[in-house]
């Protein structure tokens, strides 16, 4: 560029730039030593630049003005700010004009460390800054044109006041300084409400404590509000119950009242009318004592005309008297004749309610037969039509001593297996012959896996080895496993036993395959006692306490026998046996004390004098097997659970499938059974609703109502636990 080469007219943000760069300038030439060459500055009309303004050469220029356009146009390319004002926010005072390097400059300095800079950057800066930024942006600095000339002044300037701007670092630093100190100041006063903070805490927490409470407060207050009310509401029930029964007395009063003074009217009325007769009567006797007797007028004919004048007038009155009364109570009955004919006709009346009454209950007889006629006609139909298909499509009658032949031991071990069976029973028989055989023949079982629907001695998943024990050998473990259970303290749950005690005999590494191997065994063996009732006991059909209840009566039986055995020779009487059972089983009835007998060994053809050994009626085969007596006494407590639950269930007066409270099934058992203490009860009542006894509500409380279980699943559950009459019921009264 030419030395004195007139500029094109700036516009006004470049002029404000270019006194801007003069300011500063005049500040770095105070400052430092070295002397710069003097620059003119171009005016809005035009001026023209001196030759100081351009010392350096061209070359010089053309070779530095590259490479800061290079570094300012990629600056602004990449969005970023070049601003040499620092960033304060803005409506502060603006940075008073000081000399840099100046005392006061340094004292002011001074000052700034001690006080934070509250200066912002000057409005017209910002909009300058704004300016170039977007003429910079739209400049293409890869080409020379005549818009890059135009604008390579502008340029200039501003490269000068960015590479000048570098000399105001005191500034910078000190402006730093005073961000330091600000922050460090606001970290102190941080620190400084820490403990403000920690109090307004623990009164935030005191004040929840108090709400809290005061909720609690009102919460038990709510609670005895409500029970004044419901006290209050009972008071007015008992109240309104007297003014009604008071009411219904008042009405009585009023209506005995109304007939005693009727009865009163009619007394007076008959009075009246007796004093008349009576009246009538004694006039009567006077005229005739007056006609009789004449001599008591001395026989004075005047006078005697005179009486008999007298005389007549009193019968013309009495007889219009007599007359008027006729004509009066002509159609009166006599009180006497009403009364009986009222009593006679109440009599009646009560016949006829009587025999209506009877006529009704017979109607209604002839109406439930004739259902039951109709009803039974038609299962006879039914029946019949059955019997006729069953005749159509039914097979013969297995011959089972064909099974002589497959079951392992041959004819002699069917005959004993199928001794006093039917034909059931004898298909349960011989699926377990075919089912131990298969069973023995399998190596390996496989894991159910780990569901939650499977036994906790169960969960496994894989090939579990089958160790194929003998029928003899589970049985014996199983009784073993009874004498432990039997024997322990602190009783768990019987699942976890049974594991607990196979890992104790076998050891832990085996204890799941002789699990899945015995389970496997009285699944399927039915009918075999020791298995069935373990089975039943170890699935949940049955409770513990049903097998050990069993178990303590027969001992306690078997004790009072051996007690009557004063000999100690193993043998009782037949008086000695019934008199024994009957003191043992006092609630049994004759048939089923008899029905004992005949299991016992003795028949009704069988005489007193005969002996019974009483010992081995409670001795078992090598299978577990107990004899008839025990048996019989197994199969009767069956009978009497189902007939107890049975006879609960008519007292309750619902159908299976709908929903029985609390206190009706309390009632139920204690009308059925009123010999059960309230433990027993509770008892019964928490295996029917599932929930312990511990939270069962008070009887006679409001909550018993809301606790409610459908009937059938209530006498499920009573139907696992040991439930049995404790005492006779009581005799129902008389109609």
């Amino acid at each position: 560029m030419a030395t004195g080469c007139t500029l094109p007219q700036l516009p006004r943000p470049l002029v404000l730039v270019a006194r801007l760069c003069v300011v500063m300038a005049s500040q770095q030439s105070r400052c430092h030593s070295f002397s710069s060459a003097s620059r003119l500055l171009p005016q809005p009309s035009g001026v023209t630049m001196d030759d100081s303004f351009l010392t350096e050469d061209k070359s010089t220029q053309k070779h530095k003005l590259p490479q800061k356009r290079r570094t300012l146009t990629g600056q602004f390319s990449m969005g970023g700010h070049l601003s040499p004002w620092p960033t304060f926010t803005s409506g502060q005072t603006i940075l008073q004009n000081r000399k840099p390097c100046s005392d006061d400059y340094r004292m002011q300095a001074g000052s700034c460390q001690q006080h934070p800079f509250r200066t912002a950057k000057p409005r017209f800066l910002q909009k300058l800054e704004n300016y170039l930024r977007k003429e910079l942006l739209l400049l293409d600095v890869g080409t020379d044109s005549t818009e890059e000339l135009r604008l390579q002044p502008y340029r200039e300037i501003f490269e000068f006041f960015i590479e000048d701007f570098k000399t105001y670092k005191p500034l910078l630093s000190s402006i730093k300084n005073a961000y330091e100190r600000m922050l460090a100041h606001q970290r102190e006063t941080i620190r400084a409400l820490e403990p403000l903070k920690a109090k307004l805490v623990n009164v935030n927490e005191e004040c929840n404590e108090r709400i809290l409470a005061m909720r609690a407060e009102e919460r038990h207050e709510i609670s005895l509000l409500k029970k004044e009310k419901m006290n209050l509401l009972k008071l007015i029930d008992r109240k309104n119950e007297e003014k009604i029964s008071l009411q219904s007395q008042v009405t009585k009063l009023r209506k005995n009242l109304a007939e005693e003074y009727l009865h009163y009217l009619s007394e007076r009325d008959a009075r009246k009318i007796l004093i008349a007769d009576l009246n009538e009567l004694r006039y009567q006797r006077e005229d005739m004592s007056l006609a009789q007797s004449p001599r008591i007028w001395g026989e004075d004919p005047v006078k005697l005309t005179l009486a008999l004048k007298m005389t007549r007038q009193d019968l013309t009155r009495t007889q219009m008297e007599l007359n008027t009364m006729k004509a009066n109570f002509g159609d009166v009955v006599p009180r006497r004749d009403f009364e009986m004919q009222e009593k006679t006709n109440k009599d009646l009346q009560e016949q006829l309610d009587s025999l209506r009454a009877s006529y009704e209950e017979v109607h209604k007889e002839h109406e439930i037969l004739m259902q039951l006629h109709m009803s039974t006609l038609k299962e006879r139909d039914q029946f019949y039509s059955e019997l006729q298909e069953i005749q159509r499509t039914s097979t013969p009658r297995p011959d089972w001593s064909k099974c002589e032949d497959v079951v392992a031991g041959g004819p002699e071990r069917w005959k004993v297996l199928a001794e006093g069976k039917n034909s059931d029973q004898l298909v349960d028989v011989l699926l377990e012959e075919i089912g131990s055989g298969l069973l023995r023949e399998k190596d390996f079982f496989h894991g159910l896996g780990y569901g939650e629907a499977i036994p906790a001695f169960l969960r496994f998943d894989g090939l579990v080895e089958n160790k194929k024990p003998s029928k003899k050998d589970v049985i014996n473990l199983l009784k073993d496993a009874w004498k432990e259970r039997l024997a322990e303290e602190q009783k768990e749950t019987f699942p976890d036993f049974f594991f607990n005690f196979l890992e104790h005999r076998f050891g832990p590494n085996d204890a799941i395959a002789w699990a899945y191997t015995i389970f496997e065994n009285i699944k399927l063996f039915h009918s075999n006692e020791v298995m069935s009732q373990f089975y039943a006991v170890l699935m949940g059909k049955w409770s513990e306490n049903v097998y050990i209840t069993q178990k303590k009566t027969v001992a306690q039986l078997l004790k009072e026998m051996t007690n009557a055995d004063s000999q100690n020779e193993g043998l009782l009487t037949m008086e000695q046996f019934s008199t024994i059972l009957k003191s043992t089983f006092p609630l049994k009835t004759e048939e089923q004390i008899q029905e004992l007998i005949e299991a016992g060994g003795w028949h009704p053809s069988s005489s007193n004098a005969d002996l019974l050994n009483y010992r081995s009626l409670f001795m078992e085969d090598e299978e577990g097997q107990s004899e008839p007596f025990v048996q019989k006494l197994w199969e009767q407590y069956m009978n009497e659970k189902n007939e107890y639950l049975q006879q609960l269930k008519q007292e309750l007066y619902i159908e299976l499938h709908e929903e029985v409270t609390l206190p009706k099934l309390r009632g139920a058992l204690m009308s059925i059974d009123p010999s059960l203490d309230k433990q027993t009860v509770n008892t019964y009542i928490s295996q029917a609703f599932q929930l312990p006894e511990s939270q069962l509500p008070e009887e006679g409380d409001e909550k018993e109502d809301s606790i409610v279980e459908i009937l059938q699943t209530a006498l499920e559950r009573l139907q696992v636990i040991d439930i049995r009459r404790m005492g006779p019921r009581e005799p129902e009264p008389a109609s």
